[in-house]
């Protein structure tokens, strides 16, 4: 498995992506211009993890945001995916590792990351890997775009 960070948008992220995002989420896979926007903003980082068993084919994704809040520098994991036919090769651990690695790096005092409680594997890794559960209140608020 090779891990790399994603620097341009090109058409096999965006296919990646188009498979990858209906096994995470109902979400609409984002479009080659929302890519773009993603790698465009400040403390981003999108990880692609690919097989070489696969034809060095994209297996994984993650987003890695590092950004600086009154209280310090943080950081955040979203989107952790990986394709089915290649869950349980260590794939979601790898990209999550790296990016608690960049983080560290970059300074941030801390990584937070959600996960549904549905996706046990998830869990099962985030928690093996350090991460605590926060006995906290998170909300949400759905914004409505005109």
């Amino acid at each position: 498995m090779q891990l790399e960070r994603v620097t341009r948008v090109d058409a096999e992220l965006v296919l990646a992506f188009a498979r990858l995002v209906p096994q995470l989420s109902s979400a609409a896979p984002p479009t080659e211009e929302a890519l773009a926007a993603i790698l465009a903003q400040p403390g981003m980082w999108l990880l692609v993890a690919r097989e070489a068993a696969l034809e060095h084919e994209i297996v994984g994704i993650t987003c890695l945001l590092v950004y600086r809040i009154p209280t310090g520098l943080q950081a955040r994991i979203d989107d952790v995916v990986v394709d089915g036919a290649a869950r349980g090769r260590g794939i979601g651990e790898a990209l999550t590792r790296e990016a608690m690695r960049i983080a560290r790096e970059a300074g941030a005092k801390a990584l937070h990351l959600t996960s549904h409680p549905s996706r046990d594997a998830a869990n099962r890794l985030y928690v093996r890997l350090g991460f605590v559960r926060r006995d906290t209140n998170v909300y949400s608020y759905q914004l409505q775009i005109p």
